[in-house]
């Protein structure tokens, strides 16, 4: 790709834009306490278990791998989701939160120099307008494709083809931008170069077929010049 025919940048959110999964486990934990439910997450294995995109997909895997009980059905973990959900959100909206370092940087040179912004990610809408509310004074996401809009997660390329039909643009003149390797798996599924800034719960890799791996901040400008 030519830097003349990049067009977008399609973001994941969690451990992406800001380091949201510990507010996470801290929303399931309460979840689970207020239910009743003799479950507790702790950090390692919350990490183990992110292995599993999709927090209600997540609550699932613990109860058959882990044989946890009790062995809730769908519809209960589902509204158990709600219940997390809310948490999570009320978490973020008191301030529990902030970007990670540059992204804002990176957001404004990226709309400086014309490019389109969009959000691919496996959470749900309320967690991300939570979070673009509580840290982004102008919402600068053209398009956003979440994770309750598409038949399968990430790893599967899913959200990135909705990201990309609602942008109207062919992966070629986009570039993803992820923090672990079921992103990554599922922006090359949808035929997109992948740059992989690694987070706190996202893993040390390896991300074979990444476009570059950066464990700080990075520019508009580095960005520019891995896509010549």
């Amino acid at each position: 790709m030519s830097k003349s025919k990049l067009q977008a940048l399609i973001f994941d959110v969690d451990g992406t834009l800001a380091e949201t999964e510990e507010l996470h486990r801290r929303a399931f934990n309460t979840a689970f306490a207020a239910a009743g439910l003799p479950w507790h997450w702790d950090q390692p294995l919350y990490a183990r278990l992110l292995e599993v995109t999709g927090g209600k997909e997540r609550m699932r895997h613990y109860i058959d791998a882990h044989n946890a009980t009790p062995a809730l059905d769908d519809a209960t973990i589902a509204a158990l989701h709600r219940a997390k959900t809310k948490l999570y959100t009320d978490l973020v909206d008191s301030g529990d939160i902030e970007l990670r370092p540059g992204i804002a940087k990176l957001l404004q040179e990226a709309r400086a120099q014309g490019l389109r912004l969009a959000i691919a990610t496996t959470t749900s809408r309320p967690n991300i307008d939570a979070l673009l509310r509580a840290t982004l004074q102008g919402q600068p996401f053209e398009v956003i494709a979440a994770g309750d809009e598409v038949a399968a997660k990430k790893p599967a390329p899913d959200v990135y083809l909705l990201a990309l039909q609602r942008l109207g643009l062919p992966p070629e003149n986009c570039v993803a931008i992820e923090d672990t390797l079921n992103g990554l798996r599922s922006a090359q599924g949808a035929g997109l170069p992948c740059v992989i800034t690694p987070s706190v719960y996202g893993g040390s890799g390896p991300f074979p077929g990444a476009l570059r791996v950066m464990e700080g901040a990075f520019s508009i400008d580095d960005l520019l010049g891995w896509v010549e």
